[in-house]
């Protein structure tokens, strides 16, 4: 189980490695998933400790903020172990 997790949705894969590039040299954190939910929509996911995850994400926020590109973002710390089933490739799922 992850000690948190860091959503940044940004529009635009540009803005997207932009974003990622930051979140990952900001804070000691592991991308785990980039989601597509919709063409031009890329979700960022990181996990990591609460601390970290929140210095990511607003690393990540600069940029897309920057870019003019911000979504959304959400910081969620000490997650449901269940949650995981959300974040893992479709071909990797089992129902808990």
């Amino acid at each position: 189980m992850a000690a948190s997790y860091g959503f940044l949705e940004v529009q635009g894969l540009v803005c997207g490695v932009e974003a990622a590039d930051a979140m990952l040299k900001a804070a000691n954190v592991r991308l785990i998933r980039q989601i597509t939910t919709n063409p031009g929509l890329i979700t960022l996911v990181v996990e990591g400790d609460i601390g970290s995850c929140r210095a990511a994400v607003d690393a990540g926020r600069s940029v897309a903020e920057r870019l003019e590109a911000l979504v959304s973002e959400k910081v969620i710390g000490r997650p449901e172990p269940d949650l995981s089933v959300f974040l893992r490739p479709p071909g990797q799922r089992k129902k808990p």
